[in-house]
């Protein structure tokens, strides 16, 4: 019986170079063959599969114990490392060419029947099921490999913002409830009965205090929490690469960013990515794209035709000019193709995006086919066809309806159409910046000014004028950080004077007591010889789920959450015993808190 289990070599790791070695390798059962007198054994552990041999000739006692395996034990040998026999070699393996003649073996601990196959990860699994015993799903491989991803990208960057004289500050977990753009997930405090810590949105003000403080440049891999609605990107509680530098521009950051990137990409993937990124505007992005974080690697951007059939007989663009909206339109090159069916299909698509029809134009003969054709002058259909930039075979779509909703309803489809006309490269990674973001945004629903971002975001100097007569004008310098059509960083240059910060919680309305209550403490300290400062977050989840090239941010996070933020493997949130409650002052009524 062996009791040393105690690694001299991993599963991946052996070769021809090992021939005649005696060594010692444990891990689980992945697969077991039986020959009929050999027993084969597939041994995994993280870094591999190495197949061991039991041969009855040489220990029939290790040979009965094997016939026992079973899938997902987990089991300690030690043997030799002989050549395969010839014709057997595993071409797949990096351990294919050699097997270990078993000596002794241990049994470390049996495994129930895993509720979904671990050795063949081309079997389906519900996602929910995965989640559930996600300490088996991880094992099944793809998902530790995103975490050794996951793990080298961290590593880059610790290396690289080192270089750069950044150093890894972490900041408190249990803080105040400030406004921020999400709903805060909230933590009572037993000793202060009825008042409530809040775990961070972001490090934003702290790391803003770092630089009252002078320590000059800070990062960390900054764990934070929104409570809001989740779709395949989110998470509840996500990570992200935080930093903030004091004397500087973004003229001196976005170089430091994007060699930043540029280096997890050649460390992570071997994948060379050229600097510097293209710039944009925020109004010219939304006008092009209808988004502030596009995909620009397809083409196919957004054209507004308003001027162009603001004179034609076609009503529905008619009526919906005249009530104030505008006419926008994408080509789809080759689209002629997209049959009747397909065009009912995507008319369908928006229209689940609130929009009620989409007009098409087919570009075939030297000129324009469809059934609203007739209601377009010859020379609004040339100009058509000059502002899409039209060719033999292309697709014209439109859509007439507010700027808002046209923006949004043609982004998406837009990103449709190329998805399933494979108009985009698998291996493709184009990075933007976008800038000059509006200051503020106007709220309908409780008809009042809102920060665009958050309320410490410098506006343009230029700007700052406009404070008092037209804010909604103003733009701020903060900046978006875009790739492949999701948004993997955010920052802007802070507000550094105590009387702008002011100055801009005025225009939000905010009463002194409100700035008191909520920020006395920051305003408190811009008050102290403020350096003039900027920073960023990079969203390291996201990022990672890139590299990876899932489209799922849970295929990249440890342990994650549903889409509806429940923990299925530890079945949470979960009700709590109410003596808890009782020592926090808490008491649930009629699913309502209410204070004892």
């Amino acid at each position: 019986m062996m009791t040393n289990f105690s690694r001299t070599h991993t599963c991946g790791a052996l070769s021809l170079v090992d021939l005649g070695k005696q060594v010692i390798l444990s891990g689980w059962v992945h697969r077991r063959r039986d020959h009929g007198g050999l027993i084969f054994i597939d041994l995994r552990d993280r870094y591999g599969i190495t197949q061991i041999v039991f041969d009855p000739k040489i220990n029939i006692q290790n040979h009965h114990l094997a016939e026992s395996l079973r899938s997902e034990w987990s089991i300690s040998v030690q043997g030799t490392v002989i050549a395969r026999s010839e014709g057997m070699i595993n071409t797949k393996l990096s351990t294919g060419e050699i097997e270990i003649q078993v000596d002794a073996l241990a049994i470390l601990s049996k495994a129930k029947t895993p509720p979904f196959s671990i050795c063949d990860e081309t079997v389906e699994v519900h996602e929910d099921l995965r989640l559930k015993y996600r300490y088996l799903d991880i094992r099944r491989g793809e998902i530790a490999k995103n975490l050794v991803l996951r793990h080298r990208a961290m590593q880059a960057v610790r290396t690289y913002l080192d270089k750069f004289d950044f150093i890894e500050i972490a900041t408190p977990v249990l803080g105040k409830s400030t406004p921020e753009g999400a709903r805060d997930f909230l933590v009572p405090s037993r000793t202060h009965p009825g008042s409530f810590y809040a775990l961070p949105q972001s490090p934003q003000l702290f790391k803003q205090l770092l630089m009252v403080a002078g320590m000059d440049r800070y990062f960390q891999f900054a764990t934070c929490f929104r409570d809001e609605d989740l779709r395949a990107d989110r998470q509840p509680e996500f990570t992200q690469i935080d930093l903030e530098m004091s004397y500087a521009t973004p003229e001196q950051l976005f170089p430091i960013m994007e060699g930043l990137v540029a280096t997890i990409f050649k460390q992570c993937l071997n994948k060379d990515i050229n600097p510097p990124f293209k710039k944009i505007s925020y109004q010219e992005c939304m006008g092009r794209y209808g988004t502030d974080k596009p995909d620009t690697r397809f083409k196919m951007e957004l054209k507004d035709l308003s001027s162009v059939v603001k004179d034609s007989s076609f009503s529905v663009f008619q009526d919906q000019l005249l009530a104030g909206g505008i006419v926008k339109a994408i080509c789809v090159k080759n689209g002629a193709d997209i049959s009747r069916k397909g065009i009912e299909d995507y008319t369908l698509f928006v229209n689940r995006l609130g929009i009620n029809g989409l007009a098409w134009m087919k570009y075939q003969n030297g000129s324009l086919n469809s059934n609203i054709v007739k209601f377009f002058s010859d020379e609004q259909q040339r100009s058509i066809i000059q502002q899409l930039e039209a060719e033999e075979g292309d697709l014209i779509f439109m859509i007439a309806d507010t700027y808002q909703k046209c923006n949004q309803a043609l982004d998406h489809l837009r990103r449709k159409i190329a998805k399933d006309r494979q108009l985009i490269p698998s291996d493709s990674f184009e990075f933007l910046w976008v800038t000059d973001f509006p200051l503020f945004a106007w709220n309908e629903e409780d008809k009042k000014l809102e920060s665009m971002h958050h309320p410490f975001t410098s506006p343009v100097i230029d700007d700052i004028a406009l404070l008092d007569t037209d804010p909604l004008q103003i733009r701020s310098s903060g900046y978006d950080l875009v790739l492949n059509g999701y948004e993997i960083g955010g920052g802007s240059q802070r507000i550094y004077s105590s009387e702008l910060q002011e100055k801009i919680f005025q225009v939000l309305n905010l009463t002194e007591e409100d700035i008191q209550k909520k920020f006395g403490f920051f305003v408190d300290a811009l008050k102290y010889g403020t350096p003039p400062h900027l920073g960023m977050a990079l969203g390291f989840d996201r990022l990672v789920m890139l590299l990876a090239k899932t489209d799922n941010i849970r295929d990249v996070i440890a342990f994650p959450k549903t889409q509806k933020g429940n923990d299925l493997m530890m079945d949470c949130p979960s009700i709590v015993a109410k003596n808890q409650l009782r020592e926090l002052k808490i008491k649930i009524d009629d699913e309502q808190f209410s204070w004892t």
